[in-house]
């Protein structure tokens, strides 16, 4: 009897301490539509119904989040796998690891006005780039110069701020910028830029085949926790198949955490991120949140062209799928 006690008292201070299990999650941008999967987890208690307490808080680009989660402010986080793959390089002892796939199509954009003489990549060229300095797209210009043979040195760089990239386009104050297709789009449609005056030029039908955001997990807390990686993992895929089936049910999120967003923009938003980058052949095929490893180090391999590693990571490096859920539980809806 006393032996089963005891056992009993190990399970309930097992499951307790798995309950009390606190995450802190970094989001790479705003709340804005592409987040609706992540919002709709968390409101609807998907992640506390797995034991888990967890928390969000927006950022401000998508490279920011990975020294948040590489620092241990945050366990959790968004952040785009290409500037991982640097990252590791620079620092091979902070082995964080991704362990979903967000974008499997990633939304990096030169976005121009045709009315500027902007319509190709080529255009570019004695063109006026605006361009953040930690903008996810704008780390992959180096290669979208080289697979398109741009004369770099005939592109004016200036490094804008985020909240000034699209009104500074609108105002013809720059020619192009970079940014993820689905917000710069949308953004300048609201700053009165014609959609016919838009021209979208994305990377990935530009000689880029690479891969976008991910989740990622601080090494320690992963190591320490695999059990609530793999229920934060299982709720957000959930998140994600619920947010395809209802892209309009799953808005009403996002307006709950952003009170100055305007909902049919956020929709529109939302859903050009699961057409164009979210829902793709490749996640038809083997469910939210995989990885084709043998393209992951392909794209490794294109980041080279233009990147100099000092210790190139593997793709089973950057990227662990040991905290998916079975395809079954992974598929679309």
């Amino acid at each position: 009897m006393r032996l089963l006690l005891s056992a009993a008292a190990g399970l309930l201070f097992a499951s307790t301490t798995f309950a009390n299990t606190t995450i802190k999650f970094a989001n790479d941008w705003k709340w804005e539509g592409p987040a609706a999967p992540l919002l709709m987890a968390l409101d609807k208690g998907w992640y506390k119904d797995a034991g888990l307490d967890v928390t969000m808080d927006t950022g401000r680009g998508s490279r920011e989040a990975i020294p948040r989660v590489a620092s241990g402010t945050y366990q959790i986080g968004s952040a785009d796998i290409n500037s991982l793959i640097k990252f590791r390089d620079k620092n091979p002892d902070l082995e964080v690891t991704a362990v979903m796939m967000i974008y499997n199509a990633p939304p990096f954009a030169i976005i121009g006005r045709k009315s500027l003489g902007v319509s190709s990549p080529k255009d570019l060229e004695g063109k006026i780039l605006g361009a953040p300095a930690p903008d996810g797209a704008y780390a992959q210009w180096k290669a979208f110069v080289k697979a398109n043979n741009i004369d770099a040195s005939k592109v004016t760089i200036e490094n804008v701020g985020f909240p000034v990239r699209e009104p500074m386009l609108a105002q013809g104050k720059v020619d192009a910028i970079t940014g993820f297709s689905f917000s710069s789009y949308i953004n300048l449609k609201s700053k009165g830029v014609g959609a016919d005056d838009i021209s979208l030029i994305l990377m990935r039908d530009h000689g880029l085949d690479l891969y976008g955001n991910v989740i990622i997990v601080n090494p320690d807390f992963a190591k320490s926790n695999p059990a609530a990686v793999k229920a934060f993992v299982a709720a957000t895929v959930r998140g994600f198949q619920a947010t395809a089936k209802d892209p309009a049910g799953a808005i009403k999120h996002v307006m709950n955490h952003n009170d100055v967003a305007r909902e049919a923009v956020e929709l529109e938003r939302l859903q050009m991120a699961l057409s164009q980058n979210i829902v793709t052949s490749e996640v038809r095929s083997n469910g939210f949140g995989t990885v084709d490893m043998t393209r992951l180090e392909r794209s490794i391999g294109q980041i080279a062209d233009t990147y100099t590693f000092s210790n190139r990571p593997k793709a089973a490096d950057v990227f662990d799928a040991q905290y998916l859920p079975a395809k079954a539980d992974r598929m679309m809806p």
